[in-house]
């Protein structure tokens, strides 16, 4: 397999890790600086436990508003029940898992830790310039020179 075809070379290396005990105004604040509509919850042992995911967040922020005050730990709000994907799991098998659930990312594991986070918009990018490039290929397999 082409490892440019592995979802470890278009994952997000860089993403937040939440603390179960992290006051969950903090854990929002984080999804909302970093743009990331999710990150894994991940406890003393850098174990994976939960994922924190914006619409997780909907909740105790409607209860801020209507109490004028934010409450809770992101051990309070997580998904417990985690879907994770492999880092070396090729492109054709984690579409068919977005497909396949409503996710908008998975953790990305290698072994049992946390290596990234991988968006479904990054894999339709991804997707979408692999078969650019292939169509621009001549009938021989080899690109114009």
């Amino acid at each position: 397999m082409n490892h440019n075809t592995v979802v470890a070379h278009i994952m997000q290396a860089d993403f937040p890790r939440l603390l179960p005990t992290m006051p969950i105004r903090e854990a929002v604040a984080t999804l909302a600086r970093r743009l990331v509509p999710a990150a894994p919850v991940i406890d003393d042992r850098a174990g994976l436990v939960g994922i924190l995911t914006e619409k997780d967040c909907f909740r105790p922020m409607l209860n801020a508003s209507y109490y004028q005050q934010w409450s809770g730990s992101v051990a309070d709000y997580m998904s417990r029940e985690v879907q994770t994907l492999p880092h070396d799991l090729d492109f054709v098998s984690a579409a068919e898992a977005f497909l396949a659930r409503s996710h908008r990312v998975y953790p990305v594991m290698r072994d049992s830790e946390v290596v990234g986070l991988l968006n479904r918009s990054d894999l339709l990018v991804a997707i979408l310039s692999m078969s650019e490039h292939v169509s621009a290929m001549p009938r021989s397999g080899r690109p114009d020179r």
